[in-house]
């Protein structure tokens, strides 16, 4: 018989029906997992763990070529020289614009628009950029499609931001319009793509399609395959795993979570023969006829870029009360491909890193701290197959002041097969945001619980598919948002924390049997093997 959420929350001894080892809040000598057995009999189909091996970005930021020294300029704004070098480098095919140690004061957005490009410091602890205005001072007010006086510079934008020309120029354009921008791979209203060719169906796990046409279709070149839903949102159902509960769930009238369809996911063709197509991964979904599956054109994005090695450091202001954001944001990587972040720090920012329909993306050995954080991690508007390794939450350094909000690593918005490995979270939660982000995992952290997810009720539900939470060390005892056994339908909770319940607990978004399976509760890290998601890429 299988344990209630209930039953499970509190006690130090547990037991899954599903795999039938006796689990005690106790640590215990390392142990084979058997999901772990199970999924690599099936590492592509599996029910409950997603394939994410192919997370991350593969190729080096940057290209041979043109290398620009930026030189300490001690007083005034630096930006202007450091953007000229960036677009310089751009506009040449790719290159390093190099930044000297010292603080740099930087009074506009600092924008990498080409591919190839890098942005890097002599080190996160000696190269310093000061940002002297908050984005809502430098573009203006970003106010919400779905309207009221929220700012969306609370969940989008960065005084380093990645984004190509056509995206920056029709957001920001959208945004001193006092109109919307759609944030996405194709658009605004979404008419900017252009359909290659539609699929002959697949299943999820596939790795190779057939095509109608492949005439326009090379090996190496990035594509967007799209779903669109149906009248009874079979596509949805789909996503959340075709639970029984799926299928009674409301899905018209979260107006949020229907926006955010057709599900757009970028991808690398790796070689046409014939009307066979192989792709870079395998498909996230079924692409069955009804949901009319196709390849398509999509927004440019920026490929092969970063950031490395350097802080970007806010002076201390308050943070403002929830969802009224300035905009003194990090490193957001936006309508971005196989782009890199690595070493890099953000003190006292609204929003520390973000990824905003970005895919193939690596942040590895960053880090927020300072006053305290709305989002530090943010990922959404479609996003998909991201890395964030070797990461950190700082305890805030002053309290939160009265209304103000703190959320963690962030995921929502149809995104899906995003990794969080290896972090120290002293701060925030796992922060499934609604928008029903599905197939993500979050392995082999440590995390002061204390932080709340987010979510307008019109985005829906919490959680689709194939979350896993994977040897997590709860430090407070907090069940919220990480044991999520009885709530996310085919999901994996193993090797967690003995935990209870205190505040945030949330029940399921769909009635009925979730299919879900526990293992190792009570005993984080004491899984073999410990880390999921580099597990995976061993195999």
């Amino acid at each position: 018989m299988a344990l209630t959420r209930r039953q499970a929350l509190g006690t130090a001894i547990a037991a899954t029906a599903a795999t039938g080892v006796t689990l005690t809040g106790t640590a215990q000598a390392s142990t084979r997992s058997a999901l772990w057995k199970e999924f690599t009999a099936q590492p592509y189909t599996h029910p409950q763990i997603p394939y994410v091996a192919r997370a991350g970005a593969r190729a080096e930021p940057g290209t041979p070529g043109r290398a620009t020294v930026v030189r300490h300029p001690g007083k005034g704004d630096a930006a202007p020289a450091i953007n000229r070098a960036l677009r310089e480098a751009g506009e040449a095919g790719g290159g390093t614009v190099a930044l000297e140690a010292g603080t740099y004061e930087i009074g506009d957005v600092v924008r990498i628009a080409h591919s190839g490009v890098t942005l890097r410091g002599a080190g996160s602890g000696r190269t310093t950029l000061r940002p002297t205005r908050s984005l809502t001072e430098l573009i203006g007010p970003y106010g919400s499609r779905y309207g009221g006086d929220k700012s969306s510079w609370s969940w989008a934008g960065g005084l380093v931001w990645v984004c190509p020309d056509a995206r920056w120029k029709s957001l920001t354009a959208a945004i001193r319009a006092e109109d919307w921008p759609f944030e996405g791979w194709t658009g605004n209203a979404r008419d900017e793509w252009e359909s290659l060719t539609a699929l002959e169906g697949g299943r999820r796990g596939d790795w190779t399609v057939r095509v109608t046409d492949p005439g326009a279709l090379r090996p190496g070149g990035l594509v967007l395959l799209r779903l669109s839903d149906d009248e009874g949102h079979t596509l949805l159902r789909h996503m959340a795993g075709d639970v029984p509960g799926a299928a009674g769930y409301s899905w018209s009238d979260k107006t949020k979570l229907v926006s955010y369809v057709p599900y757009e996911w970028p991808v690398r063709v790796e070689e046409v023969r014939g009307s066979e197509v192989r792709l870079e991964r395998p498909l996230p979904l079924d692409a069955r006829p009804e949901w009319r599956p196709e390849l398509t054109t999509l927004v440019r994005p920026v490929e092969r870029s970063g950031v490395t090695g350097l802080t970007v450091a806010f002076d201390e202001t308050e943070q403002s009360p929830h969802l009224l954001d300035k905009g003194y944001n990090g490193v957001v990587l936006q309508c971005a491909y196989d782009c890199r972040v690595e070493d890099v720090r953000v003190v006292n920012a609204d929003n520390g890193f973000g990824l905003v329909a970005a895919s193939a993306c690596t942040l590895r050995g960053t880090r927020v701290s300072g006053r305290g954080s709305h989002h530090p991690y943010f990922c959404r508007e479609g996003s998909h197959d991201n890395l964030v390794e070797d990461f950190r939450i700082d305890r805030r350094t002053v309290p939160a002041p009265p209304g103000a909000q703190l959320h963690g690593i962030n995921v929502e918005g149809l995104s899906s097969h995003n990794v969080w490995s290896r972090g120290t979270m002293e701060t925030g939660t796992f922060d499934t945001h609604r928008g029903m982000p599905f197939a993500n995992v979050r392995t082999e952290i440590t995390v002061r619980n204390d932080g709340r997810h987010g979510g307008d009720a019109s985005a829906g539900p919490l959680y689709g598919a194939r979350f896993a939470h994977w040897n997590v060390t709860v430090t407070n005892e907090r069940a919220g948002c990480v044991k999520i056994d009885e709530i996310a339908p085919y999901s994996a909770t193993v090797g967690i924390s003995e935990v209870r319940e205190f505040d945030q607990i949330d029940e399921p978004d769909f009635a009925g049997e979730l299919r879900t399976r526990a293992e190792a509760y009570g005993d984080p890290g004491g899984v073999r093997p410990r880390n999921l998601y580099e597990a995976q890429r061993a195999l």
